[in-house]
């Protein structure tokens, strides 16, 4: 964190020290107008700070801190296609995939756009044509996509594809990750291999999991259909057409993208290929369209009012004021129940970091563990210690006011639980209230004295609440471009790179040297200990 950014933060420090004991319900009383003041529109989309222990000192703090960490310059400077991610030398311009103005986009420059529309445009013919028919397998018109691909590859798609359920009027779709056998296997015993066709999504076309189960599954395939299946019923998402071709991929059937986009950031990219197939190409585009919406209103939108900088301010309170060290997110709207995780890439991989921008050690904290289950489902597991535990936990909750699909008053339960769970985690209950109520159900005092203290909920415990007409294409892709601005925001604060994940090497490279290892081609020696151990436990297991 740059000094002027810090000493603000020792400011933000002090004022949390002298405001300790400050409840979050008190400022509702001093403001009758704080839920108007504490909350702001994006589009149609309504975000809720209100009930954060935050008050309009804190918020011109915070404020001050964006400025004081230069958040202004950096923005322009992702925008303006800089080589933001430092210790790659790229620009960082996934906006540039869903600019829908017809503006050009600057990278090295080069306007990026004719190229981004290019693939656009065929990854759209080639999605009506498999919708349609018109690209076919060998037993006909396609009744099932298979996704192959990991990390950025496979949650971006699956996410999506969840959330846009209701909308599907193509081909099933179905998702592939991970290397044990298991995921590829339970896939292949419900397709009919003549009438699926394999989306194959690697940049490199040399990722591990992702090519070891396309490898399965091109045999698995030829052993069903023959070695000339596979021109037809598979495609590919990768700029390697050498590699491509080799497996017998088309190169009319491989959709590339750019060294610009980060995996976690590519759904705008060819990556969504599946996301198009399921739900046609004008949703995709309405689903781009959401996004760029986004984009422009984080440039163009004053701080008081702009969601992304509020959501990163409001999170840069609770993690390096407060202390509190996860977040959940938390959606009321079933169809969002793989949002959670695909929050956690988002968010983990990018600010997961403990080197600042000059390769010194952070003297503060940054990401925050992001997890999050759906709707009250998450009521009868973990809310539990969210209401009562010892640690205090941050939580965006995210509601529609009109179901996907409506089914009697089962909406209206849904989001009366929301809304009641978020007053429940700031109002909290104290021992007189449960003493009185206790007493109300004819207790005698002693049984009063043992039960009170259990019935106590601190309260004061903060949430967000993300309010949206109806979970379409368009709203979809607004709350996923808020995420990845909230997460640009927040690392330009603790002056880190968010767009590259050298965490994520070196356990595949200690994976790569003990793969012979744990075939038994090669000795365990060298390694320490408990690796030999499991490695020979393993094998002994297997006898």
């Amino acid at each position: 964190m740059i000094e002027a950014a810090t000493v603000q933060l020792e400011k933000l420090m002090a004022h949390h020290d002298a405001n300790a004991n400050r409840q979050t319900l008190s400022l509702f009383e001093e403001n009758p107008d704080r839920f108007q003041t504490f909350s702001a529109q994006c589009g149609e989309l309504l975000f809720d700070y209100s009930k954060c222990n935050i008050s309009p000192e804190t918020l011109q703090l915070l404020f001050e801190l964006a400025e004081a960490a230069n958040v202004s310059e950096k923005r322009a400077a992702l925008f303006a296609g800089a080589a933001i991610n430092t210790t790659e030398n790229r620009a960082v311009q996934h906006m540039a995939l869903r600019n829908m103005s017809g503006a050009p986009v600057i990278i090295d420059g080069k306007d990026v756009m004719p190229d981004v529309l290019a693939v656009r445009q065929a990854m759209a013919r080639f999605a009506e044509a498999v919708r349609s028919g018109d690209i076919a397998g060998q037993g006909g018109k396609f009744t099932d996509i298979v996704n192959i691909g990991i990390g950025g590859s496979d949650l971006g798609p699956v996410m999506a594809t969840a959330a846009l359920g209701p909308f599907h009027d193509g081909p099933k779709t179905h998702f592939v990750s991970n290397i044990d056998g298991a995921d590829i296997l339970e896939v292949l015993k419900v397709v009919n291999p003549a009438t699926t066709l394999f989306i194959v999504a690697s940049k490199t076309f040399t990722t591990q999991e992702t090519m070891t189960n396309a490898n399965t599954a091109r045999q698995w395939l030829v052993d069903a259909l023959g070695e000339e299946a596979v021109v037809n019923q598979f495609a590919a998402l990768s700029t390697a057409l050498d590699k491509t071709s080799a497996f017998g991929i088309a190169d009319d059937r491989a959709f590339g993208f750019w060294d610009w986009v980060g995996g976690r950031y590519s759904i705008w990219s060819a990556i969504g290929l599946s996301l198009m197939i399921a739900i046609g190409a004008k949703r995709f585009d309405e689903f781009l369209g959401g996004a760029h919406a986004v984009d422009q209103h984080f440039q163009n939108t004053p701080d008081s009012v702009n969601v992304p900088l509020l959501m990163a301010l409001v999170g840069i309170w609770h993690r390096n004021v407060c202390g509190y060290d996860t977040h959940a997110v938390l959606p009321y709207d079933q169809y969002l129940h793989r949002f959670p995780a695909y929050l956690q890439q988002l968010d983990m991989e990018s600010n997961g970091k403990r080197i600042d921008l000059d390769g010194a050690k952070v003297s503060h904290e940054t990401g925050p563990i992001v997890w999050g289950e759906p709707g009250t489902n998450g009521q009868h597991a973990f809310y539990q210690l969210i209401h009562q535990g010892t640690s205090v936990i941050p939580a965006d909750f995210l509601i529609a006011a009109e179901a996907a699909e409506h089914v009697g008053d089962h909406h209206e339960k849904l989001a009366a639980n929301a809304f009641a769970q978020t007053e429940a985690l700031m109002v909290g209950k104290d021992e007189q209230q449960a003493r009185s109520e206790l007493a109300d159900k004819g207790l005698s005092e002693a049984d009063i004295d043992k039960l009170a203290p259990h019935k106590v909920f601190p309260g004061n415990r903060p949430t967000c609440t993300f309010l949206y007409p109806k979970l379409t294409s368009f709203v979809l892709g607004q709350l996923v471009a808020l995420y990845e601005h909230k997460v640009f925001v927040q690392g330009a604060i603790w002056d880190i790179n968010s767009y590259d994940q050298w965490g994520v090497e070196l356990g595949k490279e200690l994976a790569g040297e003990l793969l012979p290892v744990v075939k038994g081609e090669q000795e365990p020696t060298g390694r320490n200990g408990s690796t030999v151990g499991l490695v020979n436990a393993f094998h002994a297991m297997r006898k």
